[in-house]
Protein backbone atom coordinates (compact mmCIF):
# COMPACT_ATOMS: atom_id res chain seq x y z
CA UNK A 1 0.00 0.00 0.00
CA UNK A 2 1.23 3.52 -1.20
CA UNK A 3 1.73 5.88 2.15
CA UNK A 4 -0.33 9.15 3.02
CA UNK A 5 2.98 10.97 1.47
CA UNK A 6 3.17 9.25 -2.07
CA UNK A 7 -0.71 9.44 -2.50
CA UNK A 8 -0.58 13.10 -1.21
CA UNK A 9 2.39 13.75 -3.76
CA UNK A 10 0.22 11.79 -6.71
CA UNK A 11 -2.66 14.17 -5.71
CA UNK A 12 -0.97 16.80 -6.60
CA UNK A 13 1.29 15.83 -9.52
CA UNK A 14 0.08 17.27 -13.42
CA UNK A 15 -3.52 15.94 -14.07
CA UNK A 16 -2.79 14.02 -17.32
CA UNK A 17 0.12 12.09 -15.66
CA UNK A 18 -1.90 11.09 -12.34
CA UNK A 19 -4.90 10.14 -14.81
CA UNK A 20 -2.50 8.54 -16.90
CA UNK A 21 -1.44 6.20 -13.94
CA UNK A 22 -4.87 5.43 -12.69
CA UNK A 23 -6.10 4.24 -16.03
CA UNK A 24 -3.76 1.58 -15.57
CA UNK A 25 -5.98 0.08 -12.92
CA UNK A 26 -9.19 0.09 -15.11
CA UNK A 27 -11.47 -2.61 -16.12
CA UNK A 28 -12.56 -3.07 -19.80
CA UNK A 29 -16.01 -2.47 -19.20
CA UNK A 30 -18.54 -0.30 -16.81
CA UNK A 31 -21.04 -1.89 -14.44
CA UNK A 32 -24.16 0.00 -14.12
CA UNK A 33 -26.26 -0.09 -10.99
CA UNK A 34 -29.63 1.03 -9.82
CA UNK A 35 -30.75 2.12 -6.65
CA UNK A 36 -34.58 2.06 -5.17
CA UNK A 37 -35.04 4.90 -2.52
CA UNK A 38 -37.66 2.02 -0.80
CA UNK A 39 -37.92 4.04 2.40
CA UNK A 40 -37.75 7.69 2.36
CA UNK A 41 -37.07 10.85 5.36
CA UNK A 42 -38.22 11.25 8.59
CA UNK A 43 -34.45 10.07 9.96
CA UNK A 44 -33.10 10.27 13.29
CA UNK A 45 -29.46 11.41 11.68
CA UNK A 46 -27.88 15.18 12.23
CA UNK A 47 -25.85 14.20 8.73
CA UNK A 48 -25.42 17.85 7.44
CA UNK A 49 -25.64 16.76 3.81
CA UNK A 50 -28.61 15.14 3.91
CA UNK A 51 -32.20 15.61 2.70
CA UNK A 52 -33.54 12.59 4.46
CA UNK A 53 -32.72 13.94 7.63
CA UNK A 54 -35.31 15.12 10.24
CA UNK A 55 -33.14 17.68 12.10
CA UNK A 56 -33.72 20.02 8.77
CA UNK A 57 -36.62 21.35 6.68
CA UNK A 58 -35.98 19.87 3.53
CA UNK A 59 -39.76 18.94 2.41
CA UNK A 60 -38.63 15.89 0.46
CA UNK A 61 -41.46 13.72 0.19
CA UNK A 62 -41.45 11.38 3.10
CA UNK A 63 -43.12 7.38 2.91
CA UNK A 64 -42.83 4.17 4.71
CA UNK A 65 -41.37 1.14 3.56
CA UNK A 66 -42.89 -0.22 0.21
CA UNK A 67 -44.20 -3.28 0.06
CA UNK A 68 -42.16 -6.48 -1.32
CA UNK A 69 -44.28 -6.92 -4.54
CA UNK A 70 -43.79 -2.77 -5.13
CA UNK A 71 -39.44 -3.21 -4.70
CA UNK A 72 -39.75 -6.32 -7.66
CA UNK A 73 -41.57 -4.51 -9.90
CA UNK A 74 -38.90 -1.77 -9.50
CA UNK A 75 -36.27 -3.89 -9.68
CA UNK A 76 -37.39 -5.78 -13.01
CA UNK A 77 -37.69 -2.15 -14.39
CA UNK A 78 -34.33 -1.44 -13.72
CA UNK A 79 -32.78 -4.39 -15.26
CA UNK A 80 -34.84 -3.86 -18.32
CA UNK A 81 -33.23 -0.22 -18.39
CA UNK A 82 -29.72 -2.29 -18.49
CA UNK A 83 -28.64 -2.40 -14.22
CA UNK A 84 -26.48 -5.25 -13.70
CA UNK A 85 -27.75 -4.89 -9.84
CA UNK A 86 -30.36 -3.00 -7.94
CA UNK A 87 -30.05 -2.03 -4.75
CA UNK A 88 -32.64 -1.67 -2.03
CA UNK A 89 -32.15 1.42 0.09
CA UNK A 90 -34.16 2.64 3.05
CA UNK A 91 -33.70 5.92 5.43
CA UNK A 92 -32.74 5.75 9.39
CA UNK A 93 -29.52 5.13 11.34
CA UNK A 94 -30.66 1.20 11.05
CA UNK A 95 -32.77 -1.34 9.78
CA UNK A 96 -36.26 -1.33 12.38
CA UNK A 97 -37.25 -4.11 13.85
CA UNK A 98 -41.17 -3.79 12.96
CA UNK A 99 -39.49 -3.24 8.86
CA UNK A 100 -35.98 -6.17 8.86
CA UNK A 101 -38.69 -8.94 8.37
CA UNK A 102 -39.97 -6.84 5.23
CA UNK A 103 -36.29 -6.21 3.86
CA UNK A 104 -35.44 -9.87 4.22
CA UNK A 105 -38.67 -11.01 2.24
CA UNK A 106 -37.32 -8.31 -0.49
CA UNK A 107 -34.08 -10.16 -0.71
CA UNK A 108 -35.60 -13.10 -0.68
CA UNK A 109 -37.36 -12.13 -3.58
CA UNK A 110 -35.09 -10.48 -5.83
CA UNK A 111 -32.59 -13.16 -5.33
CA UNK A 112 -35.79 -15.77 -6.98
CA UNK A 113 -36.37 -13.75 -9.59
CA UNK A 114 -32.51 -13.83 -10.54
CA UNK A 115 -31.82 -10.41 -9.70
CA UNK A 116 -28.67 -9.90 -7.65
CA UNK A 117 -29.78 -8.57 -5.02
CA UNK A 118 -27.61 -5.03 -2.86
CA UNK A 119 -29.14 -3.48 0.53
CA UNK A 120 -28.49 -0.42 1.72
CA UNK A 121 -30.41 0.00 5.10
CA UNK A 122 -28.12 1.50 8.05
CA UNK A 123 -25.59 0.81 10.64
CA UNK A 124 -25.88 -3.31 11.42
CA UNK A 125 -25.51 -5.40 14.27
CA UNK A 126 -24.07 -8.83 14.28
CA UNK A 127 -27.47 -10.35 14.33
CA UNK A 128 -28.65 -8.19 11.15
CA UNK A 129 -25.71 -8.96 9.52
CA UNK A 130 -26.57 -12.63 10.04
CA UNK A 131 -29.69 -12.61 8.61
CA UNK A 132 -28.93 -10.54 6.03
CA UNK A 133 -26.44 -13.35 4.91
CA UNK A 134 -28.92 -16.15 5.78
CA UNK A 135 -31.09 -14.50 3.34
CA UNK A 136 -29.14 -14.53 0.73
CA UNK A 137 -28.37 -11.06 -0.25
CA UNK A 138 -25.26 -10.88 -2.15
CA UNK A 139 -23.97 -7.15 -1.64
CA UNK A 140 -24.29 -4.52 1.01
CA UNK A 141 -23.85 -0.61 0.45
CA UNK A 142 -22.53 1.58 3.36
CA UNK A 143 -20.09 4.04 3.16
CA UNK A 144 -18.03 5.83 5.12
CA UNK A 145 -18.64 9.37 3.92
CA UNK A 146 -15.82 10.82 4.50
CA UNK A 147 -12.37 10.19 6.24
CA UNK A 148 -12.19 9.68 10.18
CA UNK A 149 -10.77 12.99 11.21
CA UNK A 150 -13.56 15.01 9.07
CA UNK A 151 -16.23 12.84 10.45
CA UNK A 152 -17.04 14.91 13.52
CA UNK A 153 -18.02 17.85 11.36
CA UNK A 154 -20.11 15.77 9.44
CA UNK A 155 -21.96 14.18 11.54
CA UNK A 156 -22.85 14.11 15.66
CA UNK A 157 -25.68 11.53 15.97
CA UNK A 158 -22.84 8.25 15.33
CA UNK A 159 -19.03 7.71 15.45
CA UNK A 160 -17.25 7.09 12.13
CA UNK A 161 -16.16 3.47 14.19
CA UNK A 162 -19.90 2.62 14.03
CA UNK A 163 -19.80 2.70 9.95
CA UNK A 164 -16.67 1.28 9.60
CA UNK A 165 -18.15 -1.68 12.14
CA UNK A 166 -20.83 -2.42 9.75
CA UNK A 167 -18.34 -2.83 6.87
CA UNK A 168 -16.25 -5.31 8.77
CA UNK A 169 -20.07 -7.44 9.70
CA UNK A 170 -20.83 -7.50 6.05
CA UNK A 171 -17.17 -8.76 5.06
CA UNK A 172 -17.29 -11.49 8.25
CA UNK A 173 -20.71 -12.77 6.95
CA UNK A 174 -19.61 -13.42 3.25
CA UNK A 175 -21.75 -10.88 1.61
CA UNK A 176 -19.80 -8.17 -1.11
CA UNK A 177 -19.46 -4.45 0.04
CA UNK A 178 -19.78 -1.15 -1.43
CA UNK A 179 -18.56 1.28 0.25
CA UNK A 180 -17.78 5.19 -0.86
CA UNK A 181 -18.06 8.55 0.09
CA UNK A 182 -19.41 12.54 -0.45
CA UNK A 183 -16.75 14.70 -1.89
CA UNK A 184 -17.14 18.77 -1.79
CA UNK A 185 -18.22 18.40 2.09
CA UNK A 186 -15.33 20.90 3.32
CA UNK A 187 -12.72 18.57 3.16
CA UNK A 188 -9.63 19.15 2.65
CA UNK A 189 -7.11 17.25 -0.26
CA UNK A 190 -5.37 15.59 2.34
CA UNK A 191 -8.36 14.31 3.75
CA UNK A 192 -9.48 12.81 0.16
CA UNK A 193 -6.35 11.04 0.50
CA UNK A 194 -7.34 9.92 3.69
CA UNK A 195 -10.16 8.30 2.77
CA UNK A 196 -8.05 6.68 0.15
CA UNK A 197 -6.48 4.75 2.95
CA UNK A 198 -8.63 4.05 4.94
CA UNK A 199 -10.96 2.63 2.04
CA UNK A 200 -8.06 0.46 0.94
CA UNK A 201 -7.96 -0.39 4.38
CA UNK A 202 -11.61 -1.07 4.41
CA UNK A 203 -10.79 -3.28 0.68
CA UNK A 204 -14.87 -2.86 -0.37
CA UNK A 205 -15.56 -4.59 -4.05
CA UNK A 206 -17.33 -1.60 -5.06
CA UNK A 207 -16.38 2.28 -4.03
CA UNK A 208 -19.21 5.03 -5.14
CA UNK A 209 -18.15 8.56 -5.04
CA UNK A 210 -20.90 10.87 -4.73
CA UNK A 211 -20.22 14.80 -4.93
CA UNK A 212 -21.93 16.84 -2.73
CA UNK A 213 -25.65 18.20 -4.01
CA UNK A 214 -26.20 21.16 -1.74
CA UNK A 215 -29.80 20.58 -0.49
CA UNK A 216 -31.47 23.75 0.94
CA UNK A 217 -32.37 24.04 4.19
CA UNK A 218 -29.22 21.89 5.26
CA UNK A 219 -26.05 23.33 7.24
CA UNK A 220 -24.35 22.50 3.93
CA UNK A 221 -26.93 24.19 1.20
CA UNK A 222 -23.92 26.52 0.35
CA UNK A 223 -20.99 24.33 -0.43
CA UNK A 224 -21.77 24.35 -3.86
CA UNK A 225 -18.06 25.50 -4.12
CA UNK A 226 -16.03 23.21 -2.11
CA UNK A 227 -14.98 21.45 -4.90
CA UNK A 228 -14.13 22.10 -8.51
CA UNK A 229 -13.99 19.19 -11.15
CA UNK A 230 -10.16 18.93 -11.58
CA UNK A 231 -10.52 18.00 -8.24
CA UNK A 232 -13.11 15.50 -8.29
CA UNK A 233 -11.19 13.78 -11.43
CA UNK A 234 -7.74 14.06 -8.91
CA UNK A 235 -9.80 12.05 -5.96
CA UNK A 236 -11.50 9.54 -8.32
CA UNK A 237 -7.81 9.19 -9.75
CA UNK A 238 -6.21 8.30 -6.69
CA UNK A 239 -8.91 6.21 -5.13
CA UNK A 240 -8.46 3.72 -8.01
CA UNK A 241 -4.87 3.70 -7.25
CA UNK A 242 -4.96 3.46 -3.72
CA UNK A 243 -7.96 0.50 -4.20
CA UNK A 244 -6.74 -1.06 -7.48
CA UNK A 245 -9.12 -3.96 -7.27
CA UNK A 246 -12.37 -2.18 -6.32
CA UNK A 247 -14.95 -0.74 -9.25
CA UNK A 248 -14.55 3.08 -8.76
CA UNK A 249 -18.32 4.09 -8.92
CA UNK A 250 -19.68 7.68 -9.95
CA UNK A 251 -22.39 7.97 -8.33
CA UNK A 252 -24.93 10.75 -7.10
CA UNK A 253 -23.95 14.60 -8.04
CA UNK A 254 -22.51 13.52 -11.60
CA UNK A 255 -25.52 15.30 -13.35
CA UNK A 256 -25.63 18.61 -11.33
CA UNK A 257 -22.15 19.15 -10.87
CA UNK A 258 -20.06 17.46 -13.52
CA UNK A 259 -19.78 18.72 -17.10
CA UNK A 260 -19.83 16.23 -19.73
CA UNK A 261 -16.32 16.39 -20.63
CA UNK A 262 -15.07 15.77 -16.95
CA UNK A 263 -17.21 12.55 -16.95
CA UNK A 264 -15.73 11.53 -20.18
CA UNK A 265 -12.36 11.82 -18.53
CA UNK A 266 -13.62 9.88 -15.36
CA UNK A 267 -14.80 7.18 -17.74
CA UNK A 268 -11.76 7.01 -19.98
CA UNK A 269 -8.99 7.02 -17.01
CA UNK A 270 -10.65 6.52 -13.65
CA UNK A 271 -14.02 5.11 -13.04
CA UNK A 272 -14.99 1.82 -14.24
CA UNK A 273 -18.91 1.86 -12.64
CA UNK A 274 -21.66 4.26 -12.36
CA UNK A 275 -25.21 4.62 -10.82
CA UNK A 276 -27.77 5.10 -13.88
CA UNK A 277 -31.10 6.38 -13.21
CA UNK A 278 -32.38 8.63 -10.29
CA UNK A 279 -30.49 9.02 -7.08
CA UNK A 280 -32.16 9.01 -3.35
CA UNK A 281 -33.29 12.69 -3.80
CA UNK A 282 -31.63 13.61 -7.01
CA UNK A 283 -31.67 13.19 -10.48
CA UNK A 284 -29.68 11.48 -12.65
CA UNK A 285 -28.94 10.41 -16.35
CA UNK A 286 -31.47 7.63 -18.27
CA UNK A 287 -29.10 4.24 -19.04
CA UNK A 288 -29.77 5.43 -22.35
CA UNK A 289 -27.42 8.72 -21.67
CA UNK A 290 -24.88 6.87 -20.17
CA UNK A 291 -24.51 4.17 -22.45
CA UNK A 292 -23.99 6.83 -25.19
CA UNK A 293 -21.65 8.55 -23.26
CA UNK A 294 -18.96 5.59 -22.48
CA UNK A 295 -19.55 4.28 -25.96
CA UNK A 296 -18.18 8.08 -27.79
CA UNK A 297 -15.07 7.32 -25.54
CA UNK A 298 -14.68 3.23 -27.06
CA UNK A 299 -15.69 1.57 -23.76
CA UNK A 300 -18.41 -0.86 -23.29
CA UNK A 301 -21.00 -1.63 -20.91
CA UNK A 302 -21.06 -4.70 -19.04
CA UNK A 303 -23.97 -7.15 -19.00
CA UNK A 304 -22.78 -9.62 -17.29
CA UNK A 305 -22.65 -9.62 -13.27
CA UNK A 306 -19.07 -10.51 -13.27
CA UNK A 307 -17.28 -7.54 -15.35
CA UNK A 308 -13.60 -7.68 -16.93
Amino acid sequence: MLSKQELLDLYNMDLDKLLAESQKYLKDEVEFCSIINARSGKCSQNCKYCAQSSHYNTEIESYPLMDVETVVHAAHDSVNNGANRVAIVTSGKTPDESDFDTMLDMIKALNKEGISSCASIGILNEEQAKKLAEAGLVRFHHNINTCKSYHPNICTTHTYEERVNTTRLVKKYGMELCCGVILGMGETPEQRVEMALELAEINPNSIPVNILTPIPNTPFESYGDKIDEENVLRTLAIFKIACPNASIRIAGGKKARLSEETIEKAFRYCADSTIVGNYLTTTGFTPDEDEKLIAKIGRKRCRSLVCS
